[in-house]
């Protein structure tokens, strides 16, 4: 058995890692790989860092393309991990809806998704394409109950076609790129349209819908101050670090920030 008592402790989800600890415990016990459900990104970076200290098990993770945000991990012994990393069981959706009169985000398509009957963990990463509709990653076990159904997005009716992952066509891959901004506050919904490129009435209302992370705790109010050395990620749109920041003479702010 784990120490799971001094692996949760301190812990931010601690009923998402308790289930993630059962899953290595079932990898050391049955010594075959175990693959989680999708997880944020958040809450895999914490499995990694804890789990990952774990000297008899191996952790890797794949969410169907480089830098997918929400992932699957995997479990399995560090005796049985030589050669290549098995691979993940992930299938492709594609959703189709004439969103031209009601432009939707992916969290609005994975909120739908949510409400048709999907659960949480069965949901990768999801991008638009334009106005024609959106394609996702998902759990491959779920893959075939998916594939041909209706559901509604805001208030577009979709249907949805099950594909192979390499069938889909994935998002352009991000560049870690440095920027920097003067702004007059250091307000979240200011700082973060300026480093993620969104205008700040949207972002206030992405905020306010609780997809907005702030050191990965949801920040729901626009007027939070940022501080040097705060990470900021939006879904579907990656994460802002604020690298520095300086009052100018003016009595505004200069920051530094880097967009991964």
């Amino acid at each position: 058995m784990l120490p799971r008592d001094q692996l949760l402790q301190g812990c931010r989800n601690p009923e998402a890692m308790g289930a993630l600890i059962s899953l290595a415990e079932q990898a050391l016990r049955t010594w075959e790989p175990v693959w989680s459900d999708f997880l944020a990104a958040d809450l895999l970076e914490e499995a990694q860092e804890r789990l990952g200290s774990l000297t008899e098990l191996t952790l890797a993770s794949d969410g169907g393309w480089p830098q997918a945000e929400r992932r699957r991990l995997l479990l399995r012994r560090l005796e049985i991990s030589d050669g290549e990393q098995p691979e993940a069981p992930l299938q492709g959706l594609v959703i189709t809806g004439n969103f031209l009169f009601d432009p939707a985000e992916p969290l609005d398509v994975r909120q739908g998704l949510i409400q048709a009957g999907a659960q949480a963990g069965d949901l990768g990463d999801i991008w638009m394409r334009g106005d024609r509709g959106a394609q996702l990653i998902l759990r491959q076990e779920v893959a075939e109950a998916w594939g041909g159904r209706t559901a509604q997005v805001r208030s577009v009716e979709i249907s949805t076609e099950a594909v192979a992952v390499s069938a889909l066509q994935l998002p352009a891959s991000r560049t870690p790129k440095q920027l920097s901004s003067v702004e007059a506050s250091l307000r979240l919904d200011a700082v973060a349209s300026a480093g993620l490129g969104v205008s700040r009435s949207k972002m206030a209302d992405w905020i306010r819908a609780g997809a907005v992370r702030v050191n990965w705790s949801v920040i729901t109010s626009p007027s939070r101050e940022l501080k040097q050395g705060d990470r900021v990620r939006l879904d579907g749109r990656g994460e802002l670090e604020i690298l520095e920041i300086q009052p100018t003479k003016r009595e505004r702010w200069r920051l530094v920030m880097q967009r991964r």
